[in-house]
């Protein structure tokens, strides 16, 4: 078994590939694609953590989920509150590779919003902006790792594929 995360699929949402530049014709073929590669990466037995705007509106959440392999926990997004996605969950935190791991939707702004004992933070919401950034610029604080779909090839990502670029970015 295992965990991966993503973010921002949009399923449904055809002016996300206008906003984001998603190199898709229309959202079928968007659509397609993501579960697409969510599923080749993806086993039964895994679990996804989505951090947030899984769907466009109108109570589909359901329908998606069916269709993509893994138990999916889903992180609260903007887009979340008219999509029928059931979710109480605003962060996460996560201990993998002796690192301690804050999850969350919305990439923190300030250091103050991250205590200082978080080796780094997992986040959605910027699409295609950025793969990573340091909070506040300084390399002395902590990293901020996208895992949105625009970033990562339109698939999950693995805690170990993640751990692996955390390395990369520390160096």
């Amino acid at each position: 078994m295992n965990t991966w995360l993503t973010a921002d699929c949009h399923f449904d949402h055809g002016n996300i590939i206008k906003y984001c530049n998603r190199p898709f014709k229309d959202i079928d073929e968007m659509n397609e694609k993501i579960i697409h590669n969510w599923n080749m990466r993806v086993n039964c037995g895994d679990t996804v953590y989505h951090l947030g705007d899984f769907c466009f509106r109108g109570e589909k959440a359901n329908f998606w989920e069916e269709l993509l392999y893994g138990k999916i926990i889903h992180i609260e997004g903007n887009h979340d509150h008219n999509n029928g996605v059931k979710t109480i969950l605003k962060t996460a935190v996560f201990e993998f590779g002796n690192k301690l791991i804050l999850v969350q939707y919305m990439p923190p702004t300030m250091k103050l919003e991250v205590p200082e004992f978080f080796d780094f933070v997992l986040c959605g919401h910027v699409h295609d902006k950025w793969k990573f950034q340091w909070l506040e610029n300084d390399k002395n604080s902590i990293p901020i790792i996208n895992v949105g779909v625009d970033v990562w090839g339109f698939m999950p990502v693995s805690l170990q594929e993640i751990l692996k670029f955390y390395e990369s970015i520390i160096k």
